[in-house]
């Protein structure tokens, strides 16, 4: 009798198929002696749609809402249904006794399996495989250690509270708006309040008024000396007129140092990554969307098997993980990371290193190198920014904190106090890990507080006087707050307390604890699909809200904008895995919210107004289409969410201006298509072409790794060596 084994996607099958010596394929499978190795392409069954359960629901009609499935219904997804026909092959064989659920280790990968196996309607045992890595070692532990499938049930549960419950919120609500109002409208737990914090922060600016404030520095022999309140500490006052009074007393009067306070200090290594600070920072460093880090991070996971499993919401790794760390350093010992690898691992680690922390490790812990050695020439240059993110982080923890001494000294001029800082580093500690680079926490420091530490201070001591004071006042304004991007909506997103309005303590802190709106593995998707929903545009990298996501959040319910009823629902969720609530009484109580809103969305005395209509008709359906802007697009969209034609008008492409270097779109279509820069350059497509082919940049960067692996394959003398050695030059 064999076991079968399902994994979440075919690259992993693939891998355990190799540790378990399976290698006879099938159709959707790879069989061995005691194993069949089978897989998902993600999701293969999904909650079926309204339709499946009556014809009627496939027109959109108010009267036909609340729509309450008793059972939910099951349906195959129709890109993959030939991979759920040959898994579904496979889990009815006689001669399998057994499945071991082999997908992510999680909510949504509990998920992924528990469907399948629901659809194709199994009742045979089951076991479950639970790792963090796809490495050798780590498969091969894992089938050592296989856990009882049935202690996951409750996991099961959760998950499909989940579904469930964003279904019939979901469906019900985006369909009511979209009836009551005529309008392609959609909402939802995640997406809704997402928008309303990008509506708080616009209000914010917009409502914003500056304020100027003044200073004063005192200037003498290349050392500055910035005026400090004695009583608030603030370097600033908004009183101009008393900053005008003190500049005209204190000129000309003596200056004398009253003290020099030395302080050593210590700055520790960052934590460990979670997606959600990866992809913070690989925004912010390399412009990187949400998706593309996640997409990126996969290949890494997947394919290179060099970089743990991604959608981990923690930072710290479990005390297991411990006698591994040998192996991860030396698989990094590779290209830069050699020497500094090396270092690290003769680093003595204290007894409780403070990223080892089991208490905040929940399915996964952070990201970091496996055992597998890297092969950074297999790697595209985005992957190689991921790899190398991760690699500098994990190996930083290792080494001790940047020590350095903090210099305060302290002037008074005519009973004013005037001070300046700086700093001798004493050790660079983890620093040294990153070297000339600057790392994230170097570039979010604050400009106020680098004007005062990041001086050379010349030899003095207590009771010199200074000489030649150059006294002057400076001004400012304040600055309203940033417009959201994709790295500080994600924040926002991870920690939405500030956009609660309750302030409710336990609400915050269940927020805090179960990881704010969405989770890691589902922001990216969000944020892509209020894009791809017209709900939000981007100007340059800053992300604003269109017409449409404006008039959305003054008709969408009340409730549904709030971060508090993510909230509720993951503290249910959560209480639900941990077998302390039954399913059935969660879904009572989001069938009686769906009923709520759906009621108050009917009773909405709101309109919408489409402000975005063109001249230009639908050719399908002859209607006047919708002018909107995508995340790297502009197009036109037919007004009639049942024609649904949309075709693209401009895209912002990766050819760069030949004139200010920036990136240029292409508009038009076909031999008409020209590059459009913000500079004002413009040129048609085919000038483009033949400049770039003469640039030489029909070499791709596949043809280039391929010509490099051919130049370490082939000899030193080839046959171009060989001709040119026999040639008499003289």
């Amino acid at each position: 009798m064999k076991s079968l084994v399902i994994a979440e996607k075919p690259s992993v099958a693939r891998d355990i198929a190799r540790v378990l010596k399976c290698s006879k394929k099938l159709n959707g499978a790879i069989e061995g002696n005691r194993y069949i190795i089978t897989w998902g392409l993600g999701h293969l069954v999904t909650l079926a749609d309204p339709e499946d359960y009556n014809v009627k629901y496939k027109e959109w009609k108010m009267e036909h809402l609340p729509m309450m499935p008793n059972p939910f219904k099951l349906e195959v997804i129709g890109q993959t249904g030939k991979q759920f026909s040959a898994v579904k092959n496979q889990i009815h064989r006689k001669d399998v006794e057994e499945i071991i659920i082999a997908t992510d280790a999680g909510r949504e990968g509990e998920l992924v399996a528990r469907l399948i196996l629901e659809k194709a309607g199994s009742k045979k045992p089951i076991k479950r495989l639970w790792i963090s890595s796809v490495t050798d070692k780590a498969i091969s532990d894992g089938f050592a250690h296989l856990k009882n499938g049935h202690d996951y049930d409750s996991l099961y549960d959760a998950a499909m509270c989940r579904a469930e419950a964003d279904w019939l919120v979901g469906i019900n609500a985006t369909r009511a708006l979209t009836c009551k109002y005529n309008a392609q409208l959609s909402c939802g737990r995640v997406q809704t309040p997402t928008l309303a914090m990008i509506a708080k922060r616009e209000a914010q600016i917009k409502e914003f008024k500056p304020v100027p404030f003044y200073g004063m520095t005192a200037k003498t022999g290349g050392l500055t000396l910035t005026w400090q309140d004695q009583k608030s500490k603030s370097y600033r006052s908004f009183d101009k007129e008393r900053m005008e009074k003190l500049v005209s007393q204190l000129r000309g009067e003596e200056a004398v140092v009253t003290a020099i306070k030395k302080t050593p200090k210590k700055t520790p290594a960052p934590l460990l990554y979670d997606l959600t600070e990866l992809q913070r920072d690989a925004n912010k460093k390399y412009g990187f969307s949400a998706k593309e880090t996640l997409n990126i991070m996969q290949r890494l996971y997947e394919n290179h098997k060099v970089l743990t499993y991604p959608r981990t919401d923690s930072r710290y790794l479990s005390s297991d993980i411990i006698p591994t760390l040998k192996d991860r350093l030396a698989a990094c010992q590779t290209g830069p990371y050699r020497k500094m690898a090396l270092m690290a691992s003769k680093q003595t680690l204290p007894g409780k290193p403070a990223f080892v922390n089991d208490a905040k490790v929940s399915d996964h812990h952070a990201i970091i190198p496996t055992e597998q050695s890297a092969q950074l020439s297999h790697m595209t240059n985005e992957e190689w920014k991921i790899y190398d993110l991760v690699v500098r982080r994990f190996m930083a923890v290792f080494f001790p904190p940047f020590q350095y001494e903090q210099t305060q000294v302290t002037v008074e001029i005519a009973g004013e106090h005037f001070v300046a800082s700086g700093k001798i580093i004493k050790s660079q500690g983890w620093k040294e890990v990153y070297g000339d680079l600057q790392t994230t926490e170097d570039e979010t420091e604050n400009e106020e507080d680098r004007s005062l530490k990041d001086q050379t201070l010349p030899e003095i001591k207590e009771g010199d006087r200074l000489p030649e004071l150059y006294i002057s006042m400076t001004e400012g304004k304040t600055k309203p707050p940033a417009p959201f991007n994709e790295a500080t909506l994600l924040s926002a997103m991870e920690n939405p307390i500030a956009f609660m309005e309750s302030h409710d303590k336990k609400m915050a802190q269940t927020l805090g604890e179960t990881g704010g709106l969405g989770t890691v593995a589902t922001r990216a998707d969000i944020i892509e699909k209020l894009f791809g929903s017209f709900l939000l545009e981007k100007r340059g990298k800053d992300i604003y809200l269109t017409s449409k996501a404006k008039q959305l959040l003054e008709l969408v319910p009340e409730e549904l904008k709030k971060p508090e009823l993510t909230a509720d629902w993951e503290m249910k969720l959560s209480r639900i895995a941990k077998g302390q609530m039954k399913k059935q009484t969660f879904m009572k109580e989001i069938e009686g919210y769906t009923q709520e809103i759906l009621d108050e969305i009917k009773c909405g005395e709101g309109t919408f107004r489409h402000d975005n209509l063109t001249n230009t008709k639908c050719p399908r359906c002859g209607k006047r289409m919708l002018a909107v802007k995508g995340k790297n697009s502009e197009m036109l969209v037919c007004q009639d969410r049942e024609c649904g034609y949309r075709e693209t008008v401009a895209k912002t492409t990766n050819a760069r201006c030949p004139v200010c270097h920036k990136k240029m779109q292409l508009r038009g279509k076909g031999e008409s298509q020209i590059f459009v820069c913000v500079c004002g350059h413009k040129e048609k497509l085919t000038a483009f072409q033949e400049r770039r082919k003469k640039e030489g940049a029909g070499v791709s960067k596949k043809d280039v790794q391929k010509y490099l692996k051919k130049q370490k394959e082939e000899p030193v003398n080839n046959a171009f060596a060989d001709a040119f050695a026999k040639l008499n030059l003289k």
